[in-house]
């Protein structure tokens, strides 16, 4: 006895078998009038792949807007800063915050800011001499 005579010409149809249901599904629904149905899914699958899109466009926007880089009134050390915040110095820990996109030292209220102005002794040329009165 042969046994492979049984055996002919097989055909691999594992992949077709998903198309078929897929393809079957389809034609169900429309025939029972779930249009709609397969509308929706459609518009839902569309919405999926435009949503990262959009969040991705929306985020960069927002980040452009409320993030601002400056330099340190104080010791001039350039770093990042959310809008509308207080921050510290990363390098001389002094309190910041934004104003019109520009860093500015926090001081509390009635607190008189004053700016020095260093003036070396080679700097000052003649001094007046005190007139001796009788």
């Amino acid at each position: 006895m042969n046994y492979k005579s049984g055996k002919g010409i097989s055909f691999n149809l594992s992949g077709i078998g998903f198309w078929l249901t897929i393809l079957a599904v389809i034609v169900i629904l429309s025939s029972i009038g779930l249009g709609w149905l397969l509308k929706s899914l459609a518009v839902l699958l569309f919405l999926l792949l435009t949503a990262p899109v959009i969040a991705v466009i929306a985020f960069r926007w927002w980040f452009k807007r409320n993030v601002i880089e400056n330099n340190c009134p104080v010791c001039g050390t350039s770093f990042i800063v959310l809008n509308n915040t207080q921050a510290r110095c990363p390098s001389c820990q002094e309190v910041v915050t934004v104003q019109d996109r520009q860093f500015v030292r926090y001081s509390p209220p009635g607190t008189v800011d004053v700016d020095v102005i260093d003036v070396s002794a080679s700097e000052v040329t003649s001094v007046p001499k005190k007139l001796d009165s009788p």
